[in-house]
């Protein structure tokens, strides 16, 4: 087990990057999410077919990069950096695990190419750690009845993945009905999927607690690359910022602070890419109790640590730069709401700690 990066996870950052620099910038990404299309789908099949970061999960016989979670995490911090409107996170981390999960081979060659998307048809704001709620049936002829609110990354997909009991269903999206919701994260659009006498096709058994515990593990290097931004960013504002003739990052009150911000995005980083490491090792979701007992703790632990530190540097961001960090031209307002609207997602931080208490036998509070 390595924290530390290597030669090809930094090459991979750079290409990613630069690619983001060059297509994502921040003007560019407050435009898009004014407009009725918020994904920007040109720079996904870009990132598709120029890196390859589409197939990363998936293994070389089937069209992929054969990579793992480790090269997964540093895209997502990437995208995260630039909270970037791409359906990465939902088509080639949660629905690619998915159907990883139940060995549908075919559309795993169509998601890794990027040619086409897929979303897993649950809330954003799903656990876990609780049962998802039954809001969707499946008639004797297989046809699909109710509606899932809250999925993320269903407007753009072209297949949707149903979890119901645990069977999971294929869907294609043209045969059913999605409303977009106001969301807070203007950068990843909800919505409502509606499911009438819709024909599905069942894939097979799917633990899909064990996805999202994957999904919610990665989703901290996102958060990650979120606060990340916020400190940087605020660190430049405040050399450059002067209040009676000297820089406000001068004043000692605010030293104090930014210390305090670096030390928790440390900590931050350490605790993702301990999660990104272990959950390598579940392409499969293969490995004994003890194993799998771990890797769920490391995710947990991560989940829970970063969501709260991605907030909390946003939130120091937004006031360290005074009145512009309070208007819409300043991007610092998009990474607030990425970094709230993941807080939630996948589990609360409350919920993961939770689970680190009971996945690492601590005695229950009196």
């Amino acid at each position: 087990m390595t924290l530390l990066y290597t030669e090809v996870e930094e090459e991979l950052r750079a290409s990613v990057r630069g690619l983001l620099a060059d297509r994502c910038p921040a003007d560019a990404v407050l435009k898009r999410v004014e407009s009725e299309t918020p994904y920007d789908m040109d720079l996904w099949k870009t990132l598709s077919r120029e890196i390859g970061v589409a197939g990363l999960l998936v293994p070389e016989d089937h069209g992929g990069a054969g990579a793992s979670a480790r090269e997964v995490a540093v895209v997502l911090e990437e995208l995260g950096r630039a909270v970037a409107p791409l359906p990465f996170f939902t088509s080639s981390v949660l629905a690619t695990k998915a159907l990883l999960s139940v060995g549908e081979e075919d559309l795993i060659r169509e998601l890794a190419s990027g040619e086409r998307t897929a979303a897993l048809a649950v809330s954003l704001a799903a656990s876990p750690y609780r049962p998802l709620p039954e809001t969707v049936t499946v008639t004797d002829e297989g046809l699909l009845n109710g509606e899932i609110r809250a999925v993320a990354g269903a407007d753009v997909a072209d297949v949707l993945l149903v979890p119901v009991g645990t069977a999971l269903y294929r869907v294609d999206a043209e045969n059913v009905r999605i409303e977009v919701l106001p969301s807070l994260d203007l950068t990843r659009p909800i919505a409502t999927v509606t499911f009438s006498d819709t024909p599905g096709l069942a894939l097979g058994g799917l633990d899909v607690r064990s996805v999202l515990n994957f999904g919610a593990g990665l989703l901290a290097s996102e958060q990650l690359g979120v606060a990340e931004w916020c400190l940087g960013t605020t660190l430049a504002y405040i050399k450059e910022r002067h209040q009676f003739a000297r820089p406000v990052g001068s004043f000692q009150a605010i030293k104090h602070r930014m210390a305090d911000l670096w030390l928790d995005v440390v900590r931050a980083r350490a605790a993702a890419r301990n999660a990104a490491d272990l959950l390598a090792g579940d392409q499969a979701g293969s490995g004994d109790a003890e194993t799998v007992r771990s890797r769920e703790l490391a995710a947990a632990v991560a989940k829970s640590w970063c969501s709260e530190v991605a907030l909390h540097v946003a939130e120091e961001s937004v006031q360290l730069h005074g009145g512009i960090g309070m208007t819409w031209e300043h991007p610092v307002h998009l990474y607030l709401k990425r970094a709230k609207a993941t807080e939630i997602a996948l589990g609360t931080p409350g919920a993961h700690r939770d689970a680190v208490a009971a996945l690492a036998d601590l005695p229950a509070p009196a």
